[in-house]
């Protein structure tokens, strides 16, 4: 018996095309499960990103109301002078009154926009 086994291991010499096929199979119905997993953790990194640095600017903002008792004047640039670290690159300051403001991350349109439209506001999913 150890014979027979022996020789049928030394005729062996690599894997048959089936084998192959297989295999390649397997690793595509793996990936196609996979991936839709994936973009959705993707896309909620994106989302907590996005509303973390909009966080981030409350306190440069809060600063500013606090030394001039108004929104009015109020600039991404402006904001600087608070916060030297802030990248004023991923923020977009509209609609700014003498009460309210709007603020949203990132620049631009997309998908994954979060603002906060005013002081009292809650953290939504959409543009300013």
């Amino acid at each position: 018996m150890q014979e027979g086994l022996r020789s049928r291991l030394a005729a062996e010499r690599g894997f048959t095309l089936i084998e192959l096929l297989i295999v390649a199979v397997v690793i595509g119905i793996l990936t196609m499960i996979a991936m839709p997993s994936y973009l959705s953790l993707q896309g909620r990194a994106m989302d907590s990103t996005n509303k973390a640095n909009v966080r981030s600017i409350l306190t440069p903002i809060a600063s500013f109301y606090a030394d001039h008792q108004t929104y009015t004047g109020m600039t991404l640039a402006g904001l600087t002078t608070y916060d030297r670290a802030l990248d004023t690159s991923k923020y977009t300051l509209g609609a700014v009154t003498a009460t309210t403001y709007c603020i949203q991350s990132p620049q631009g349109t997309g998908a994954h926009v979060f603002r906060k439209n005013g002081p009292a506001a809650l953290f939504e999913k959409n543009h300013c």
